[in-house]
């Protein structure tokens, strides 16, 4: 997620000059980019697959997004369930996973 407001009229190349320019990332990489307005009703989700970028945008009629904390840098890293909860109007800080198996090999 970049943390600093974004300009919701920017398409796929401005926010892919966002991501190759301020954080130093390949925008083609496969990760999901995600961009926020000031007000925090617009979000933009930035995403390369096979063949192109995909751009998912939403605006919401009332509300904000509940956006994470972002200390010391112009970005964060979600989980892919924080990004779903943010985008569905969960609160992120709100919740707990339970301790769930993991297959660690080595």
């Amino acid at each position: 997620m970049y943390a600093p407001a974004t300009d919701m009229r920017k398409g796929f190349d401005g926010l892919s000059g966002i991501v190759s320019g301020q954080l130093k990332r390949d925008p083609a990489n496969g990760d999901v980019f995600i961009f926020v307005n000031r007000a925090r009703n617009k979000i933009k989700l930035l995403h390369w697959e096979a063949g192109g970028f995909v751009l998912y945008y939403k605006r919401l009629e009332s509300g904000t997004f509940d956006l994470p904390v972002v200390e010391g840098s112009n970005h964060a890293k979600l989980k892919w369930s924080d990004l779903v909860m943010m985008v569905e109007g969960i609160k992120l800080e709100k919740y707990s996973l339970k301790k769930r198996f993991s297959f660690i090999q080595g």
